[in-house]
């Protein structure tokens, strides 16, 4: 393969990694930062916030779903999904934070011993979904890399198989439920960052769900004795040996 026929490879990982990372970061900085000031009253600021998260939950669900995969098949080669899904995820991430408009109403703000505690659950949040990433090895791939990477070697992928570890013998999703207690250990809540709790809460639940069925359809019966064995978000049944 000459370098020729291989730039479109790699302006595809280029862009995946760029938006893909770039989004993330700008998102991180949203709770802190307003990036683009409309001065609206709060009701009008809310319903665009909600607007904002709307166009994100249809866009990133939508495009990983299997049937839409199978019709972008016909335009765009296979090795290039998962990097197209970074790209178009990181462009709306990327909107999302740069037009979320942040509001002045103060509904709660931690302080002393609440505000280290909330602090502590952030911590061990995220450390726990560095380690439930690391458990994934190379089927934790948010930007796509892992086809084009394969092509470029000229190796074929690996078939993704079946197997639990670490935390996923707890809980059948542990980097949704970490998420989930990074949306909800901020200390200062303003009405925007109460909003925003809600409707992700709410979106992550629903894509998990769908995710589910992609799972089920993936790995048959295997995936149901999991699902029956290991709860989906709260691990209130103890673990499962590997």
């Amino acid at each position: 393969m000459n370098t020729l026929t291989k730039w479109p490879d790699h302006v595809m990982m280029a862009l995946a990694a760029v938006l893909g990372i770039g989004s993330v970061v700008l998102f991180v900085m949203m709770g802190s930062v307003t990036f683009v000031r409309l001065g609206w009253p709060d009701s009008r600021a809310l319903a665009w916030d909600a607007a904002l998260s709307l166009a994100f939950f249809l866009q990133h669900s939508g495009t990983v779903r299997k049937r839409f995969r199978a019709r972008l098949s016909a335009f765009l080669p296979e090795r290039y999904q998962g990097a197209f899904y970074a790209i178009t995820s990181g462009v709306v991430l990327a909107l999302v934070a740069v037009l979320w408009q942040r509001t002045e109403t103060r509904l709660l703000a931690l302080e002393g011993v609440p505000l280290w505690i909330v602090r502590a659950l952030a911590l061990v949040a995220f450390a726990l979904f560095v380690l439930s990433a690391h458990a994934l090895g190379s089927l934790f791939d948010p930007l796509g890399l892992g086809p084009i990477r394969a092509h470029l070697r000229g190796v074929s992928e690996r078939p993704s198989t079946f197997v639990v570890k670490g935390p996923y013998r707890w809980v059948r999703h542990p980097l949704y439920s970490c998420v989930l207690v990074l949306i909800w250990s901020d200390p200062e809540v303003t009405a925007d960052r109460l909003l925003f709790s809600v409707l992700w809460t709410g979106w992550i639940c629903v894509a998990t769900v769908l995710e589910e069925r992609d799972l089920v359809a993936d790995f048959g019966d295997a995936y149901r004795d999991y699902q029956r064995k290991v709860p989906m978000l709260v691990p209130w049944r103890g673990h499962v040996a590997e």
